[in-house]
């Protein structure tokens, strides 16, 4: 059993022991209660995302299960659905504006329709290493304020708490990818998004929006090529028993916008409230510390199964990928995102 199973596992026994350990009334979700919030009250969480439990995002999610549990002394009690068992990529979004469900951390692709300026951290070559991202996704820089101040998740009932890290995207495909002429006339799977979908379509691939639980039976099926992601989200999903090649290109990242009802979060007392907003902040180091080591785990498993190949693309490889899509991209989506977000990023490059 790797290190990581053995972490993974550790987590899952603490947060089922605290959850066990819960008691008291419950308030559904923030829909009833003292609004001066009793010590005896207690409110019910529930946190869907569609990845593993090992996943960088799963490990934070049972990290901020188990925390924000003990922090509050069971005051609010953490219910964590991972790998698409409550809500998968199609409801998700809904699920959240309608408190179906209380937090989320969707991909900013996921966004797409709900707040179109999130597509920023669907840029290609956004960032050339996870070390860039702190900085670049600041608060106080405008792809910071995009996220963390953004009037249109607002006004769809979402609170943002923080954002977590998948990491650096890898293309997975059954054939060797070195060059843009090696994706040309065939499908690759991307998250919703128009800046992935123009992407790839630079490069002379097609793009198929498919939900990421049906991925694997998407590329057994033969139903597409290849796509891109994290080594953790492609080792986890089996992906790659199912691609003969990954190019290892850091092309792209993914991020994951951790977002609160906030019907539920105004329905806690203050103290609460502030709890939450701290924890998740931790939660978001926590993520942060742990990416890097886990996608490398994940690499590692894949190397050693010895199934699928991983090629790493040479400096000129991957610019010559990047002079495809960088400015162009970032100028057909100028009004999109926001021109001063533009600006600031072609700016940095």
């Amino acid at each position: 059993m790797t290190s990581r199973s053995l972490r993974t596992l550790a987590i899952v026994a603490v947060g089922a022991l605290t959850l066990a350990g819960c008691g008291g009334a419950r308030g559904g979700g923030g829909d009833g209660g003292d609004a001066t919030g009793g010590d005896g009250e207690t409110f019910t969480l529930k946190f869907s995302h569609v990845t593993t439990d090992s996943t960088p995002k799963g490990t934070a999610a049972l990290w901020f299960e188990e925390e924000l549990e003990k922090r509050t002394d069971g005051r609010i009690d953490v219910e964590v659905y991972s790998n698409s068992s409550l809500y998968g990529d199609k409801d998700e979004m809904q699920a959240i504006q309608q408190n179906s469900v209380q937090m989320l951390a969707p991909a900013s692709a996921k966004f797409t329709t709900v707040a179109p300026a999130l597509q920023v951290l669907d840029l290609p070559f956004l960032f050339d290493t996870p070390d860039d991202i702190p900085s670049v996704a600041a608060p106080d820089t405008e792809v910071g304020k995009a996220i963390f101040a953004n009037p249109d998740l607002e006004a769809k009932n979402m609170k943002v708490l923080g954002l977590w890290d998948s990491g650096m995207k890898q293309i997975h495909s059954n054939n060797l990818t070195q060059s843009p002429a090696d994706m040309e006339g065939k499908k690759y799977r991307i998250q919703p998004s128009d800046v992935l979908k123009s992407q790839i379509e630079a490069w002379g691939g097609s793009a198929e929006a498919i939900a990421f639980a049906e991925v694997y039976s998407a590329l057994q099926q033969g139903v597409i090529d290849g796509g891109e992601n994290t080594y953790s989200n492609i080792e986890s999903q089996k992906m790659h028993t199912v691609q003969s090649n990954i190019a290892e290109s850091n092309h792209g990242y993914i991020g994951y916008i951790l977002v609160v009802n906030t019907e539920f979060f105004n329905s806690l007392p203050a103290d609460l409230q502030e709890i939450l907003i701290e924890t998740a902040e931790e939660a978001s180091t926590y993520n942060r510390d742990n990416v890097v080591g886990l996608n490398q785990e994940s690499k590692e498993t894949i190397e050693a199964e010895g199934t699928t190949e991983i090629n790493v693309w040479t400096d000129e490889e991957r610019q010559a990928f990047k002079d495809v899509v960088v400015p162009s991209i970032y100028e057909q989506y100028r009004d999109v995102i926001g021109p001063e977000i533009i600006d600031e990023l072609l700016a940095n490059q």
